[in-house]
């Protein structure tokens, strides 16, 4: 395990704050099981998307009143791009940290390596775990404990138009050099771009690494895999794409770009996950749900790959009202919950048995990535994999916009995590 000072002494503390929680069950704020019905408050930090999921996942989390009248839900939502470092920032100080976290999946391990996360074996939060997808779970385990309960679970494909693909005369493509083929008849077609390829995130540079065989890190092994020859590949894949006009791309605000693009039509493709179905629908191209159209990412030189994501739910170790915040937990990852989510937002399950719920079941959005998530990549589940964005998503933007080529920039990421990953090859 690799930890500060200042995360070794906050674990010390935190142990004495759980030792005094636990001692009763009880909170500052009168959250007590003594009588046996739970009270006080509890404040959930959301990392939804604003303007759509947000809305759902606040509803549904102050309905959890209706449970627990005595119990209030502060419910808050946090830009994604800063809830990390956000909570390491309140953990830290011991001031500030929510009761419980939406936690995307590479964030748990660090979260819970840090000694900032309660571990939930035995609690309430762990309700009918069994239930749980093994990919899900795999993400909540570390050091052989559990420090989360997985709410929803994702992968990536291409978002098509439909009008878009009829005018142009083409078909979905399956292969990188398809995809650049037909872009090409759009742009000639229509005067269109084929696909908004984000520039400002590395997650969506994953899906073309992992068709390219390669990977981040080799976790078993202790190696650092990114500057390997399918890595340089990768990266000279989408620059590519990019130079031949199959894709356009930014620096900046990536994601409002590439959603406004593609809900107003000017683009004909985008790689996404079932988080960016209701935003999408929103868009006038999509006033006719039909009209949206999901595929497999095009396989690269060593097949189709795409990245296993998702967000799970956590407690904060300093909490001060632990017993609300686990049952505030399950109640968010339960059966009922999970198929209100599902049917609303088309997001998947973490459980197996919501998906043979009819809304669900019945779910178009929900029956095309479930098979993906079925077979995509996980990534690493080590405190570190989330900390290997931040230089890889540096290089990434500088290849796909000239700043560097592809084999230097493989080259800076895999030193760079090297200087991250110590003793690591």
């Amino acid at each position: 395990m690799r930890r500060g000072i200042a995360a070794t002494a906050l674990v010390a503390a935190l142990g004495v704050t759980l030792a005094a929680c636990g001692s009763d069950g009880g909170s500052k704020d009168g959250g007590s099981k003594s009588s046996g019905e739970l009270s006080g408050t509890v404040t959930w930090w959301d990392t939804s998307t604003v303007g759509s999921e947000d809305k759902v996942f606040k509803k549904i989390a102050e309905d959890f009143t209706k449970k627990h009248p005595k119990v209030t839900v502060k419910y808050v939502n946090v830009p994604f791009g800063e809830a990390q470092n956000k909570f390491k920032n309140a953990a830290q100080s011991g001031s500030g940290a929510p009761d419980v976290i939406r936690s995307e999946v590479a964030w748990t391990p660090e979260f819970a390596d840090l000694g900032y996360l309660a571990p939930l074996d035995g609690t309430a939060a762990l309700k009918d775990d069994k239930d749980f997808l093994k990919q899900a779970a795999a993400s909540t385990q570390y050091n052989g404990k559990t420090y989360a309960v997985p709410q929803v679970i994702d992968s990536m494909g291409i978002f098509y138009n439909k009008k878009i693909f009829k005018e142009a005369g083409v078909e979905v493509p399956k292969t990188i050099a398809e995809l650049k083929t037909v872009s090409a008849a759009i742009k000639d077609k229509t005067g269109k771009t084929g696909l908004y390829l984000r520039g400002d995130d590395a997650y969506w540079f994953l899906s073309f690494l992992y068709g390219e065989g390669g990977d981040l890190v080799n976790a078993e092994s202790k190696t650092v895999t990114i500057d390997n020859a399918a890595g340089v590949k990768a990266l000279a894949t989408v620059k590519d794409l990019v130079d031949s006009g199959a894709a356009k791309t930014d620096a900046t605000d990536g994601w409002n770009n590439m959603q406004t693009a593609f809900k107003e039509g000017k683009v004909a493709m985008m790689i996404n996950g079932p988080w960016a179905v209701a935003d999408t629908f929103a868009g006038k191209e999509f006033a006719d749900k039909a009209n949206l159209g999901i595929a497999p990412v095009p396989a690269g030189s060593a097949g189709q790959g795409a990245p296993q994501g998702g967000h799970n739910l956590a407690v904060y170790a300093g909490s001060k009202n632990l017993d609300a915040s686990y049952a505030f937990t399950e109640y968010m990852t339960s059966v009922e919950t999970q198929t209100q989510i599902a049917k609303e937002l088309s997001l998947l399950p973490t459980r197996e048995s919501v998906y043979v719920k009819p809304d669900v079941a019945s779910n178009e959005m929900i029956s095309f990535f479930k098979p993906v998530v079925d077979k995509a990549v996980e990534r690493p589940w080590i405190p570190e994999t989330g900390s290997l964005f931040a230089p890889l998503v540096t290089e990434y933007t500088k290849v796909l916009t000239g700043q560097t080529t592809p084999d230097k920039g493989a080259k800076a990421t895999g030193d760079s995590y090297r200087k991250l990953l110590k003793d690591w090859k």
